[in-house]
């Protein structure tokens, strides 16, 4: 029996994006995750967590966004949250960096682990440009559909929200700030933190207390970024 390709979405984002559901372009994404399907092509993540950002992070609680390319796409890893792996995976390069900066910048203790659910579900939308993968193809899922509908989903925000604090690392997450409001949301801009370029800016960039930063003086609750390790005990 074949997996389901329409994995349910959190209501408030139904009903935000549901024109996008039934434009051409969805229609065809559609059809080709199901071609994938059809020829035994493994997905990730799993079905069921294709839309996990949304359902962590409702458009009412989007406090943060931070964008995101590519699920991951080794045995295990994705799990619908850019940047976050499953509990029982080893930390990717680019979330130590984070973690790294973390340290330095709020001086938080380097999880052991890379599950971010306890961010996402603070209001820290955690966003890949790009939902599926095809296993071990990086990349392979880019320009059939997910960043027209991904697209939307930052103009959503920008349009519905107001304050919102946007984490753009690197080139690829900085070309879309030209679908947020500037005058309405905060942008911050550094490299992005794979071990490639995180030392020209992302290490010492300082983002996390920016934003919490950001937040207060909106009246807004802070994000406890140490909540991580509050959730060691997370197994998926």
């Amino acid at each position: 029996m074949q997996e389901k390709i329409n994995p349910e979405i959190e209501a408030s984002w139904k009903n935000a994006l549901s024109e996008e559901f039934n434009k051409d372009y969805f229609l065809e994404l559609k059809k080709f995750l199901q071609t994938e399907k059809n020829n035994n092509q493994v997905i990730y993540p799993p079905g069921k967590f294709i839309f996990s950002a949304f359902n962590h992070t409702p458009l009412n609680n989007v406090k943060v966004v931070i964008l995101g390319q590519d699920p991951y796409h080794g045995l295990g890893q994705a799990h619908g949250l850019c940047f976050s792996v499953n509990s029982n995976v080893k930390v990717p390069p680019s979330l130590n960096n984070i973690y790294k900066e973390l340290n330095a910048d709020i001086g938080m203790h380097i999880p052991q682990h890379g599950n971010l659910e306890s961010w996402a579900d603070q209001g820290v939308l955690l966003l890949n440009a790009t939902l599926t993968v095809r296993a071990s193809q990086a990349g392979s899922h880019q320009n059939k559909g997910w960043e027209i509908f991904t697209d939307s989903v930052i103009k959503k925000i920008s349009e519905k929200k107001k304050g919102v604090v946007f984490l753009l690392w690197g080139r690829y997450a900085q070309a879309k700030e030209e679908l947020i409001n500037g005058i309405n949301h905060y942008i911050l801009k550094t490299t992005h933190p794979s071990p490639f370029s995180a030392h020209k800016g992302f290490l010492g960039c300082g983002h996390f207390s920016k934003a919490n930063e950001l937040l207060r003086k909106n009246g807004m609750q802070e994000i406890d970024w140490n909540s991580v390790n509050k959730a060691k005990s997370i197994l998926v």
